[in-house]
């Protein structure tokens, strides 16, 4: 079986991609995986022996470049991500029995037309919650289009996400489509989701909640076991003296960066605890050369983060279940999209802090630091890790895998 994962993600996105790919071949399949040009996640692919097909420009390139992106590119740059579904994506995709999609809406939905044109088994999964559609959550705005702040009806305000989706990228989907002999497609977002998505997140930390319109399948987090070794600097540092606090915020390239980093810094330093500094996609750095700061760059947070007294983080799916996973609290510092979600999740498990906003003050970033760093916290982030779930690759696989058996045509003898 050839099965073909496409996600236009930041790294967050392509990491579960690479777990997901890697159980898949485990099982007997030939995987490749579409992602984004990204050099980081070509190595990361590599590293496990996965072909990479890059679609698409740079996302790194795209949200850290010297003019982020605004809301009014996003039809242009819609148009041109979906332009590249039907050209690599296409290519990619021949001689496949399924295409997996996560990420984007309109790369879902170029990707969704892929595999209807090739006649083979289509799924799409997302990692959080929120971003399908129920009664018991409204929708993630997008941008350019904030929700009515009058209109409190979640299925309303879904309908309305369904009209955004249709106007935003409506046009150049069915343009695409129509020059590649399908009908037009009259609601983009349904049309990409199906009436049976995946939602690849942990039960514990990203629960579904029923009843709803859609028939979910809750495969859990598709985790790859991290076997990398910490680089020896690092590990010497960890050795040297107490479990430090971990800031890091992933691939959000974040205003301000270093002001944010000098706020983290010296709010820990200030509760007597010692830091390590992730530079992310946000480049941040230390303030000075005191021997209580270390700085990292890639490296399994799998191991890290059993190291650390918490980790201050932007709440990306990933991030937070491997912190949860690991029983580290966690101060979450949302920066947008799906981070105030989980956010508020990790405050309701009683697991660390949410953080009121994405720009952390000297206040608010000790507050919810005392919280994090109390034993009552890590007492709960500790019974908290006992419930993730390590088995989503497995559980997503195996549903694959049979529903390709399933669509194949029988075998004469």
């Amino acid at each position: 079986m050839r099965v073909l994962l496409s996600g236009y993600d930041s790294r967050g996105g392509v990491e579960p991609l690479v777990g997901l790919a890697v159980r898949l071949r485990a099982l007997g399949a030939e995987v490749r995986v579409c992602a984004p040009p990204d050099e980081e996640f070509a190595k990361r692919l590599a590293g496990v022996g996965v072909p990479l097909v890059p679609v698409g420009q740079s996302v790194r390139a795209l949200v850290t470049g010297a003019t982020p992106p605004s809301a009014a590119d996003v039809p242009r740059r819609a148009a041109e991500l979906i332009a590249a579904q039907f050209d690599k994506l296409a290519a990619a995709a021949e001689g496949c029995d399924a295409l997996v999609a996560t990420g984007i809406l309109p790369a879902a939905a170029g990707a969704r037309s892929v595999a209807e044109k090739l006649g083979i088994c289509y799924v799409y999964a997302s990692y959080q919650p929120v971003s399908l559609p129920s009664p018991h959550h409204p929708p993630l705005p997008r941008p350019g289009r904030p929700l009515p702040p009058n209109v409190t009806d979640n299925r309303v305000l879904w309908d309305l996400d369904a009209q955004n989706a249709n106007e935003l990228f409506g046009a150049a989907l069915n343009t695409h489509r129509a020059s590649n002999g399908l009908p037009p497609v009259d609601d983009v977002r349904d049309y990409a989701f199906t009436d049976r998505p995946w939602l690849a997140a942990d039960p514990t930390l990203g629960p579904w909640q029923e009843p709803a319109d859609l028939d979910v399948v809750q495969t859990g987090a598709w985790i790859l076991p991290d076997e990398r070794l910490l680089p020896a600097d690092l590990v010497a540092f960890l050795d040297a003296g107490t479990p430090p606090v971990y800031v890091g915020f992933g691939s959000m390239p974040m205003s301000a960066s270093q002001d944010a980093a000098r706020v983290a810094i010296e709010v820990i330093r200030a509760q007597g605890r010692r830091v390590l500094v992730s530079h992310g996609w946000a480049d941040l750095a230390l303030i000075d050369d005191r021997d209580d700061c270390f700085a990292v760059g890639e490296v399994n947070q799998q191991a890290l983060f059993g190291r650390v007294a918490a980790v201050v983080h932007h709440g990306g799916a990933g991030t937070t279940t491997t912190a949860a996973r690991a029983g580290a609290p966690q101060v979450v510092v949302p920066q947008g999209g799906d981070q105030p979600y989980f956010a508020g999740r990790v405050a309701d498990l009683g697991v660390g802090a949410a953080h009121d906003g994405p720009t952390p003050t000297t206040e608010s970033l000790s507050a919810g630091l005392r919280t994090a760093l109390t034993p009552e916290t890590r007492a709960r982030a500790t019974a908290v890790a006992g419930t993730i779930r390590t088995d989503g690759t497995t559980v997503a696989a195996t549903l694959l895998l049979d529903a390709i058996s399933r669509e194949r045509p029988p075998v004469s003898a």
